[in-house]
């Protein structure tokens, strides 16, 4: 009698397996694996919700383990219904342990990041929407794409468990560091190098979420997820962290994790708040100094006029903050922004609108001692935006200057700018067949501007933006050159797969 209750009870248990089982899988409407690497060693499980489902949105995951092993279920593929049920593509990434060879998994995660862009259209992913997301080890894969990889292979936002952050081996994890670096761990370049704290850009690095215990005894979340809070809310970027009060370390999708439904809950929330440009939509590049940049405004990511502008424009566009503090146009100048790494991911990013605001430091004297090669400098950037495939509308934006006066704390020279460069960049416009965008009596407002009467503040930046909007909008009633090459670079894409 006992035997049969027992058989009974275990054919009712395996029933209900099997009906869990069933219920995990339903939102997946297709797996399959693809190599990653020349030698198939690295491999990525792709688990995709149905067509009429997909959101467009993907998620490379990058499992823990200490770049020792690979926790590749419960960090890895038990997330793929969580994913799938919300229309995201999970796309798992067993890569290559690094023994020493440090760029066997970075090689591997940027690899997974490109081929899931270049598969967009087969696997219904919109390529602008490809984040990356990693637990401890997984974690500092993740923040190392994010923080060092190219525009092609950085993702457009991290999720980030518990996450090993430092190389230093008093503040990060040991284990994780001695197995990256090898033997090389003792270089001290290389372990700044690797410390993705160090390495968070402004503008460039994507929106972040990270998700800890605050009992975590194996990588102290101070020195590593904290820190990597401190420095993306320093540059001014998007970060959310959330630290709950126990759970320790290494929990991923496990359901006897204390707050799994809470942290749950968490990062669905985050996820619906990010913003998902359209997979055609027109690429929109500001370049510029530090009025471009934000200088001034508090997490200028989202108050300053790119942000702004992106706002205003929607999610048919997706614009991209390239300005850079203090750059001149001179290429003679002291800080020329055609120098700089910023410059070629401006081109690298191939817009379809650039609008370029430089000039006002150039005005200074010590850089307008070089004025006369001025017009042949924007004449080179004009010449190089105009080379990329997308074949980008330019606008040139005057410079934004109060009064004529020189200002005595930052020799920005009023009088240079109106007499001198306004009149070449008009120049340069006709010829090029470049549009003119004037903000000045859009800021010609105080309250608009900071004491310095240089830098807009955020008010004054939401001018801009208006401005500028104004202008695209204006030109966008006729579709004209910019949908038709947007058009048919989508088209190219889709009959490449």
């Amino acid at each position: 009698m006992i035997n049969k209750m027992m058989n009974k009870r275990c054919i009712v248990w395996m029933a209900f397996l099997w009906a869990s089982m069933g219920a995990l899988a339903q939102s997946t409407a297709r797996q399959f694996e693809v190599k990653v690497s020349n030698d198939g060693e690295a491999t990525l499980t792709c688990f995709l919700p149905a067509a009429d489902k997909a959101t467009g949105r993907a998620v490379v995951v990058c499992p823990g383990g200490a770049y020792w092993a690979l926790a590749m279920q419960h960090e890895g593929t038990d997330w793929a219904e969580y994913f799938n049920a919300q229309g995201i593509a999970c796309c798992v990434l067993k890569y290559r342990l690094p023994k020493g060879d440090r760029t066997k998994p970075i090689g591997d995660a940027m690899n997974a990041m490109k081929m899931v862009r270049d598969s967009a259209a087969a696997w219904h992913v919109n390529p602008h929407d490809v984040g990356i997301m990693g637990s401890s080890a997984g974690g500092h894969l993740a923040a190392t794409i994010s923080t060092q990889a190219d525009v092609a292979h950085r993702p457009d936002f991290s999720i980030l468990f518990y996450p090993v952050i430092s190389m230093d081996g008093a503040k990060g994890h040991i284990g994780s560091m001695n197995n990256l670096l090898g033997k090389e761990r003792n270089d001290a370049q290389l372990r700044r190098q690797y410390s993705c704290e160090r390495r968070v850009r402004r503008h460039a690095t994507p929106p972040a979420i990270l998700l800890l215990s605050n009992d975590d005894l194996s990588v102290p979340p101070v020195t590593n997820a904290i820190a990597y809070y401190s420095a993306m809310r320093g540059k001014g970027n998007l970060c959310a962290l959330y630290v709950y009060p126990t759970g320790g370390h290494g929990w991923g999708f496990k359901q006897d994790f204390k707050y799994h439904n809470e942290m749950l809950g968490n990062l669905t929330s985050w996820l619906n708040q990010l913003p998902s440009p359209a997979p055609d939509a027109i690429r929109v590049a500001c370049i510029g100094n530090s009025i471009t940049d934000g200088a001034g405004i508090d997490m200028a990511e989202a108050r300053g006029y790119p942000a702004q502008l992106q706002r205003l424009l929607g999610n048919g566009y997706l614009v991209k903050n390239y300005g850079f503090s203090a750059r001149t146009m001179l290429n003679k100048g002291d800080h020329p922004y055609m120098k700089e790494g910023l410059w070629k991911e401006a081109l690298d990013f191939n817009p379809n609108i650039v609008v370029v605001k430089l000039g006002t430091n150039d005005s200074k004297a010590i850089n307008w001692k070089y004025g006369e090669e001025f017009k042949a400098d924007m004449q080179q950037m004009i010449d190089s935006l105009k080379a990329l495939p997308s074949k980008p509308k330019i606008y040139l934006a005057y410079p934004i200057v109060a009064g004529c006066e020189v200002n005595k704390e930052t020799d920005i020279n009023g009088e240079v700018i109106e007499k001198e460069i306004i009149p070449i960049i008009q120049k340069l416009a006709k010829k090029n067949k470049c549009s003119i965008i004037d903000m000045r009596e859009a800021l010609d407002k105080q309250e608009l501007m900071l004491k310095d009467r240089v830098h807009p503040n955020a008010k004054g930046a939401a001018a801009m933006a208006k401005e500028v909007a104004k202008r695209i909008e204006k030109e966008m009633e006729y579709p004209g050159q910019i949908r038709v090459n947007v058009i048919r670079e989508t088209r190219s894409t889709e009959y490449a797969k």
